[in-house]
């Protein structure tokens, strides 16, 4: 009985204690600071996506200018056109003009 009596006790005045003024504040506190917290992680995920959106962007770029590249290359090799082609073209050219 006095166990149990004791238990009551302890949890009557521990209601009390967790439902103080003084409790409340504290929890008041507790609550703004997570708010805080919670604000500053929202930032920094808002701030890493845009960077990861910039990033994309800019991979996607690459690559289809890479596309683009590859594609002239190919164009140029099928019709045995390159540059070295092109400059002898004009180093005859040149030649047969002074002649």
């Amino acid at each position: 009985m006095g166990i149990f009596a004791a238990g009551v006790l302890f949890g009557t005045a521990g209601i009390k204690i967790l439902s103080s003024k003084d409790a409340k504040k504290a929890y008041t506190h507790g609550t703004t600071a997570a708010l805080r917290a919670k604000d500053f992680c929202m930032k920094t995920v808002a701030a890493v996506q845009e960077n990861a959106e910039d990033i994309y962007a800019e991979a996607v770029h690459i690559n289809e200018e890479r596309a683009r590249q590859e594609a002239e290359q190919m164009f140029s090799d099928e019709d045995g056109w390159d540059e070295e082609t092109v400059s002898e073209g004009k180093d005859d050219l040149t030649e047969t003009g002074r002649s």
